[in-house]
């Protein structure tokens, strides 16, 4: 479980915190526990997703398990520099699907002093670093690795096995298009 950095009101800067792992294991769940937390604190909170993300719906974030939080879609990581101003906590869901900027993005929100919760696919479907996150994961504070569960062997589950015949590096979907599987799982089934 994941704790809060206790506050110094000495110290005015922010930190970011990375949520990731592969499809099905819990990123968006995790990033909504802890922004309903700080919604309960009464701290100013604002959520952004990638406009591209349009699953569920157009507005909200939604985890797979179906809970939601109001979140605002853009275009690109630089819309979140302005519509973040006075915030101080910041949510952003998807990260990989933002452009690299989400990197400065993050990190000046953070030099202001905004704690940001960033949530992200840290692979791609075959395997590969995906886009921003490790660069994302580099910079932040904290970084929390969830696991899915494997749906060939019941062991954890670190990768996003595409199961479409599909070689875009984005497409968004659910369990008809991919499904979670371990190391040794994965590796056999990238060989057939």
């Amino acid at each position: 479980m994941f704790l809060e950095n206790p506050v110094n009101h000495k110290e005015q800067f922010g930190w970011i915190e990375v949520i990731c792992g592969s499809m099905f294991s819990g990123k968006t769940e995790e990033l909504i526990r802890r922004l309903r937390r700080a919604q309960f604190a009464k701290q100013r909170v604002e959520i952004f997703k990638p406009a591209v993300d349009t699953r569920y719906d157009d507005t909200f974030v939604v985890s797979h398990q179906g809970s939601e939080i109001r979140s605002t879609p853009v275009p690109a990581a630089a819309n979140i520099r302005i519509l973040a101003d006075g915030c101080d906590v910041v949510g952003i869901d998807e990260a990989q699907f933002f452009d690299d900027e989400i990197v400065a993005v993050c990190n000046d929100l953070a030099n202001a002093g905004i704690r940001v919760i960033v949530a992200g696919l840290d692979m791609d479907f075959k395997g590969k670093p995906f886009g921003p996150m490790p660069a994302l994961m580099a910079t932040a504070e904290y970084v929390t690795k969830v696991h899915a569960v494997c749906t060939r062997t019941g062991n954890l589950a670190h990768y996003s096995f595409r199961k479409a015949d599909n070689d875009n590096l984005v497409m968004l979907g659910e369990t008809n298009e991919y499904e979670p599987l371990s190391r040794a799982a994965f590796y056999k089934a990238m060989k057939e």
